[in-house]
């Protein structure tokens, strides 16, 4: 009797990825940590003598509020999530429910965070990009008439 031993099962063959390699971010490309820094300091820099803006911020020190704005947009568009671990989620129209911002505070942010943008220099599709998202979300944390 001619005992064969069983055949050995081949291992799967990898199956070949067709998918595109991952796309760049929107933080990669604007040139990362370095461009969301400089354009939250320059905003910054004007909250500190904007008439409107400054008493909002209960802090003396504008510093945390400097990383945690700096930290979100980060983790906003496509860099380290360092926002999410050190504050959970962001809930953003929640954290701002205890300050009055109608149209006039708005507005202050907005002209503050206009002049800081535009410091950047950005190839116009990507200030378009970066503008329209700061636009929106300072008119949705409006919660003043």
């Amino acid at each position: 009797m001619n005992q064969s031993s069983p055949a050995q099962p081949t291992p799967p063959r990898p199956i070949p990825s067709f998918s595109a390699p991952p796309a760049e971010t929107f933080f990669e490309t604007v040139g990362g940590e370095e461009t969301f820094r400089r354009l939250v300091a320059r905003f910054y820099e004007g909250v500190a003598t904007d008439p409107v803006l400054r008493p909002l911020y209960p802090e003396e020190d504008l510093g945390p509020a400097e990383e945690r704005l700096r930290l979100f947009l980060i983790q906003y568009w496509g860099g380290p999530a360092t926002y999410h671990e050190k504050r959970g989620h962001p809930r953003l129209r929640m954290r701002h429910v205890p300050f009055a911002i109608g149209p006039a505070e708005r507005d202050a942010w907005i002209a503050q965070m206009r002049a800081a943008v535009d410091s950047l220099d950005l190839p116009p599709e990507q200030e378009t990009t970066l503008w329209d998202y700061l636009v929106y979300a300072a008119h949705s944390m409006q919660n003043r008439a």
